[in-house]
């Protein structure tokens, strides 16, 4: 995790965004930390600032491409054109079926969770790109690697999230940028308050499987910035989802089986 003094954290409000900003907050750091909610993301900023750092709180929606380019104006004049860590956290999560999620709440996670990291990979790559270093973190999900049924849009925003931090990688990790797409299974997280649900049986199924998580935000959030200084593309933090993906990728048609049987569509509701 050294090198990481000059950061900007999306979605730094709470949860995990909280979490990576605490973990990143040092005497001699500087954070750009934003969130949509003032006053969480301000909350974060106090304690980012009782570790030493010096923090800056504001107000972004990620997805503005207007508001975007903004804080990448501050991010110059505040971290004096020396970003070393760029976090694309900011999220949010929607649950249903093909056909069943409305066609408004698709357009609201693609916004947040496709073209938030879109816009921030598109205003400050090329800022870490000119100076030659730096990382880009991205949050996807375990969801881009493993399409669950009654996740449609959550999963496909993901699995281009996954898609997007590939291509970047391979695109400026001969320049001295490394890119890191974290895909972490359930945890400890605020993901849920602001959700939308096609069905309540989905919400109360959501919130069982959060509630049964073993890591925290700060477990996943240590082994992010792990996996992002060790310069590894994929960082998959939990046993589960890492066992996932290397069943789909070795037996993709059994797996897809398995995740159409009666018995998984019935967890899946709830």
């Amino acid at each position: 995790m050294s090198n990481f003094d000059r950061c900007v954290l999306t979605g730094a409000g709470s949860g995990l965004g909280r979490a990576l900003a605490l973990r990143l907050a040092r005497p001699g750091a500087v954070l750009l930390l934003a969130d949509l909610d003032r006053a969480s993301c301000e909350e974060t900023a106090t304690l980012a600032e009782r570790r030493g750092a010096a923090a800056h709180a504001r107000v972004v929606d990620v997805s503005d491409a207007g508001a975007v380019e903004a804080l990448a104006a501050e991010a110059d004049a505040l971290l004096d054109r020396r970003i070393d860590l760029v976090v694309n956290n900011a999220g949010v999560a929607v649950a249903g079926a093909v056909g069943e999620t409305p066609i408004e709440d698709w357009r609201w996670i693609v916004g947040a969770n496709l073209f938030g990291v879109v816009h921030g990979c598109h205003v400050f790559v090329p800022r870490l790109v000119a100076r030659g270093r730096g990382a880009v973190l991205n949050v996807a999900s375990m969801a881009g690697l493993v399409s669950v049924p009654t996740m449609s849009a959550y999963n496909a925003t993901k699995a281009a999230v996954v898609a997007l931090s590939e291509t970047l990688a391979a695109e400026v990790g001969s320049k001295g940028v490394k890119v890191t797409v974290l895909c972490p299974s359930f945890f400890d997280t605020h993901l849920l308050d602001q959700g939308r649900f096609a069905a309540p049986d989905l919400e109360r199924a959501a919130r069982r499987a959060f509630a049964r998580a073993r890591m925290t935000a700060d477990d996943v959030a240590a082994v992010a910035l792990r996996d992002v200084a060790a310069g590894r593309l994929h960082s998959v933090p939990m046993l589960d989802g890492r066992l996932a993906w290397i069943a789909k990728r070795v037996a993709p048609g059994l797996f897809t089986r398995m995740l159409a049987s009666p018995r998984v569509q019935q967890l899946a509701r709830g």
